[in-house]
Order: C-alpha cells, then sequence, then structure tokens
C-alpha cells in the first residue's frame, strides 16, 4: 500500500494567554512506496510520534491530506484505515492470555467481516508463528519478558493483516542485546509479509540498519529523506550530518581561503571553486588517516581499542568537541610524536556548512 502525506501540518494551541500554539507537524509532505520499511528519525520532539498518530488516525491535522494507494483517509476514523499500531510500551490486557491478546482485534469484527471461533484461532496461530511465540499462547503477559511480550504486540498488529503497520519506537524498552534481536526480527517479518511499514525511533543506528527510506525531522520539518547509506554519504545540512553517525561526527570552525580548507592555521583540504568565507568543517571519524606527514596535526590523547578497529582520541582548539575521535584500522600503527599526531583527511569523509545557516556547501 502505497503512502502519501501531502503538506500535512498539526497545530496544538497554547493554554491561556501566555502559551502559544506548537506546531508538531508543519508541512511534512512524503510519499512512501508500496511494501517499503520508512524510519522517522529525530529527537524527541522532533514530531515524528505525532506523524504516526496522524497516519493512524488517533489525531486529525491540522491541515494537509493523507492517502492510502488512491483513497483519500484524511478523515476516515481510526477503526476504518485498516491500520496495525505497535506502541513503545506494547499496551498488552495483563489478564488475557498470549492468544487472547492477539485475538482481541478480531473479535471486534462484524457483519460479512465477522470471523468464526476456528478463523480467529487460525489466524491468531499464523501470526505467533510469525513472530515465532508459538509455545507461549497460554501464558499472560506478566509471564513474558519484555522481548517476547514485544512480539506479542506485533503478531496481535498483524493478525488483522493491516493496509499498513505503525510502530511507535518499539524498541525502546530492551536491553542493548534484545534490541538488536528484536530489530533484526522486524525486518525480517516485514519482508516476509511486505507489508508497508512506518517505524518511529530515535536511535539512528535503529533506523539505519532496518529501514529503507528514512526521514530525518526537526521541530516539525524534513530535513533529508533517502536511502540510509545515501543520506549518511550526503548530509544536507549541519543538523542531519550530526544527527547520524556513531561515534557522531566531528565538527571545527573553519576558513576556505585560496581553494584550500583551513582548520587552524592548516590547510588540510584543497576545496577548489569554493567561494572564501569562514565555514563550519565537519569530519566523519572514519575520515582521518594517520600519517607522519599529513597536514593536520592533533594534540593526542589516547587510544580506545576496539578490536577490529580502533579510537584515536585527541584535541584540537578550532573542535567544537573537547575530543575528537578518529577511528582507524586496528593494525594501523599510531605513534604519536611529542605528544601531537598528524592526519590527512579523506575528501569524502569531510563537508562544509554555512556557518550562519548549517546549510552544505558542496565542493
Amino acid at each position: 500500500m502505497k503512502v502519501t502525506l501531502q503538506n500535512l501540518t498539526k497545530e496544538f494551541p497554547g493554554r491561556g494567554k501566555k502559551q502559544q500554539a506548537v506546531v508538531a507537524v508543519n508541512d511534512f509532505s512524503l510519499e512512501i512506496p508500496d511494501g517499503k520499511l520508512v524510519g522517522l528519525l529525530g529527537p524527541s520532539g522532533c514530531g515524528k510520534s505525532t506523524t504516526l498518530h496522524l497516519l493512524s488516525g488517533l489525531q486529525a491535522p491540522t491541515s494537509g491530506r493523507i492517502f492510502f494507494g488512491e483513497e483519500d483517509i484524511t478523515r476516515l476514523p481510526p477503526e476504518n484505515r485498516g491500520v496495525g499500531l505497535v506502541f513503545q510500551n506494547y499496551a498488552l490486557y495483563p489478564h488475557l492470555t498470549v492468544r487472547q491478546n492477539i485475538t482481541f482485534p478480531l473479535e471486534n469484527r462484524k457483519g460479512k467481516d465477522r470471523l468464526t471461533k476456528a478463523q480467529m484461532a487460525q489466524m491468531a496461530q499464523d501470526a505467533a508463528r510469525l513472530v515465532q511465540i508459538q509455545e507461549l499462547m497460554e501464558r499472560k503477559p506478566g509471564e513474558l519478558s519484555g522481548g517476547q511480550q514485544q512480539r506479542v504486540a506485533i503478531a496481535r498488529a498483524l493478525v488483522k493483516m493491516p493496509r499498513i503497520l505503525l510502530l511507535d519506537e518499539p524498541l525502546s524498552n530492551l536491553d542493548a542485546r534484545l534490541r538488536l534481536q528484536t530489530r533484526e526480527e522486524i525486518r525480517r517479518i516485514q519482508r516476509s509479509t511486505g507489508i508497508t511499514t512506518v517505524f518511529v525511533t530515535h536511535d539512528q543506528e535503529e533506523a539505519m540498519s532496518i529501514s529503507d527510506l528514512i526521514v530525518v525531522m526537526k521541530d516539525g520539518v524534513i530535513q533529508q529523506a533517502g536511502a540510509p547509506q545515501q543520506v549518511y554519504d550526503d548530509p544536507a545540512n549541519l543538523f542531519v550530518a550530526r544527527f547520524l553517525g556513531t561515534p557522531p561526527i566531528n565538527v571545527f570552525d573553519g576558513l576556505v581561503s585560496g581553494g584550500r580548507l583551513y582548520i587552524g592555521a592548516e590547510a588540510v583540504l584543497e576545496v577548489p571553486g569554493t567561494a572564501d568565507q569562514p565555514v563550519t568543517a565537519a569530519v566523519r571519524p572514519e575520515g582521518f588517516l594517520p600519517r607522519g606527514d599529513g597536514p593536520f596535526h592533533c594534540a593526542f590523547q589516547g587510544v580506545e581499542v576496539m578490536g577490529r578497529d580502533m579510537t584515536v582520541l585527541a584535541a584540537h582548539p578550532s573542535c567544537q568537541a573537547p575530543v575528537i575521535r578518529a577511528i582507524v584500522s586496528g593494525d594501523q600503527p599510531v605513534i604519536p610524536e611529542n605528544g601531537r599526531v598528524a592526519f590527512a583527511l579523506k575528501p569524502g569523509k569531510i563537508f562544509l556548512f554555512h556557518r550562519e545557516t548549517g546549510e552544505r556547501i558542496p565542493f
């Protein structure tokens, strides 16, 4: 099911005379291709969950339209939209068994859509098999782990074969190892069902690892949308560059002069055709090459050994953070001289941005 959002805006009125109205989603336009998994990504308060609630019908937009395929569902009640919604806190009925929780959405069907008990039992069993919880059907939620409860919530959303599946930060209550396992399961389930899925998260690693398309949001506005690797390699502005990447990108105060980028007093990169101006320069952690004759010199602070890779910790007066993190190969020796280490910079891993607006400067 293709999903189209056209100029969607949601404004919450202020309370009293002193509190201004809040625009949670601002002129949001996006086309979600049929059968794809889209990650809405951004910090808390950026409007991603509100966008999900507009899709589900839990909230009505102030303006704009929503289409499922060619059908305008902007004013359609939630129960008639054919969506499956998985909440952050699972929202399972504690007094019902797993089987009863999964079957519950099917029991509310009326008229020609009404199902027999045998049909509901089979559909519940099929959904449980899809998320691999067949052996837990007679347990109650209090007898399950967090990961198992999450699977029950997903099965309950899938059992009615929704037109689209909406996931609102479904992994935030899980520990690190279980998050990794469950996100792989979500991707497997989405691929096997082919249901168009919207996944809301503030964790950029989650979004990048399982999404076909990511949408980076800030203050209710789309900053950039695209394939995860494309957005990482080609950020539209400084906000996107900062938000994506672990460790985060290293940001410096720089200057372009005479076709060269200067960080501090050192010319670190040729940038022909770029106008002379003060800039913000950002370098991905993997963009540093330790080299004795490198043009970029930093104060050496230490090394974090990560096995295959290691992180060189350094400092520079022009860096906007106390520590520079440079990821280099574990078998590449880093030998500081007089407490300093020299780097060359990979041109494809460094980005320039306007100092005032944060917009990207191509070079």
